[in-house]
């Protein structure tokens, strides 16, 4: 596999636990398999992340790339998130993904795409979930859209993103004033923080 990623401690394992998942004969046997070998990594702190990830960025919640395959496209993404910092309902643009915390709580609610009008979208929440450390999910479009949140009022909160591809942009949703369970669709450009490793 042919890969351009950071050096940290417990990186093979990492990659192991990428590669084999690619292995699995469809996308949902993918990412189960994947899910389990983050929920493995995390608990038996077999991967120490680069500290510049357990550095919050203000304003909004980081992201960081920590792997890049350039043959497959998968990317590893970790995302810091500060007390309160959050998503507003968003896609990943037909992408699957998988998302453990590594640190932390994050507050998950799933929602269920209903009905579509141009640019405005039908919703309905399908379940919220609160994820501690050690936890892992997984997103397969279309069931895909979602929020997450840091919901401690004096904690970061870290989490671990495997994509399918490394996502530029997403489709966001805002509520349309006055219509229930109504949104607005938008365009959102992800922008990756800066990595600075000293390890």
């Amino acid at each position: 596999m042919s890969t351009t990623a950071l050096d940290f401690r417990g990186r093979d394992a990492l990659l192991q636990v990428v590669e084999g998942a690619y292995a699995q004969p469809t996308g949902e046997a993918l990412t189960h398999s994947l899910r389990d070998g983050l929920c493995r990594l995390i608990k038996t702190r077999a991967v120490s992340l680069p500290e510049c990830v357990f550095e919050p960025v203000e304003g909004h919640y980081a992201r960081r790339e920590l792997y890049a395959c350039p043959e497959r496209g998968t990317s590893i993404v970790a995302m810091t998130w500060a007390p309160g910092q959050g998503t507003p309902i968003h896609d990943h643009c037909g992408l699957w993904c998988v998302e453990g915390v590594w640190q932390g709580k994050l507050e998950i609610t799933r929602y269920e795409l209903e009905e579509e009008d141009g640019e405005r979208a039908r919703f309905s929440m399908h379940e919220t979930l609160m994820a501690g450390a050690g936890s892992a999910g997984s997103l397969l479009p279309p069931h895909e859209y979602h929020t997450i949140r840091n919901p401690q009022p004096d904690q970061i909160s870290i989490s671990l993103h495997v994509y399918q591809k490394a996502m530029g942009c997403c489709a966001t949703f805002t509520p349309i004033q006055g219509e229930t369970s109504w949104y607005l669709r938008g365009k959102k450009e992800l922008c990756l923080d800066q990595v600075a490793c000293d390890d």
